[in-house]
């Protein structure tokens, strides 16, 4: 799902018919609050979140004046994530998943995705978050490709606090984006609901900023 490389020639099938490239924001477009947080609060328990939320304290007054996304994400990768093994981290994603998706998927987006689908269009998911927290959800959802951050793991496939890829918010989505299909690629829609997403739909020709709004009823 994460592979790149291919070519706005693979839009189309081998018969030649046109798959139109649509893109989604993951947390609050296809969810509606951020994941990434809400999978640190269930693997850890509420009281050792409620902990390790007070130790980066400091370093979320810092980003008052730093404004750096990046830096803050990997203090909280660090505090909630550094030394889990790469195999222990996506067992506990999968769970996640499978207990969480439908309390945390908006239904107003999910029948978009789902008339996209029906329409025959390449999903992408490009979010910020790590890909190794949002795979079972794109998994599920039948994403043909997800673009988000990538952890970084150490020679004992362990997470080590860092990144192995840019903060996947702004000018970076549109790059990973052109990675992923071409430099001539074109999005029919996309959809997104932060600054970080208006880069990405600037290239749509048919751009939705929070146009959903659906909490789930479980």
């Amino acid at each position: 799902m994460g592979d790149a490389g291919q070519d706005r020639q693979t839009s189309q099938t081998p018969q030649g018919v046109f798959r139109p490239i649509v893109a989604f924001d993951f947390d609050g477009t296809l969810t509606w609050k951020d994941s990434f947080m809400a999978f640190l609060r269930w693997r850890v328990g509420a009281r050792r979140y409620a902990a390790g939320m007070a130790r980066l304290a400091p370093a979320a007054f810092a980003y008052l004046g730093h404004r750096d996304r990046e830096r803050l994400k990997a203090r909280a990768v660090r505090q909630f994530l550094r030394g889990v093994s790469r195999a222990d981290l996506e067992a506990d994603a999968q769970r996640f998943a499978a207990e969480r998706a439908r309390r945390l998927l908006r239904p107003d987006a999910t029948e978009v995705w789902k008339r996209w689908q029906r329409q025959g269009a390449r999903l992408v998911i490009v979010t910020a978050s790590p890909e190794s927290i949002v795979a079972p959800f794109a998994r599920g959802l039948g994403a043909e490709r997800l673009i988000g951050t990538r952890l970084a793991f150490d020679d004992h496939d362990r997470v080590t606090g860092g990144f192995l890829s840019p903060n996947c918010r702004g000018p970076e989505k549109v790059a990973r984006l052109k990675q992923a299909f071409g430099e001539d690629m074109m999005l029919e829609a996309a959809y997104g609901d932060t600054d970080g997403d208006r880069e990405m739909l600037a290239m749509a020709d048919t751009p939705g900023m929070r146009v959903f709004a659906g909490r789930p009823k479980t």
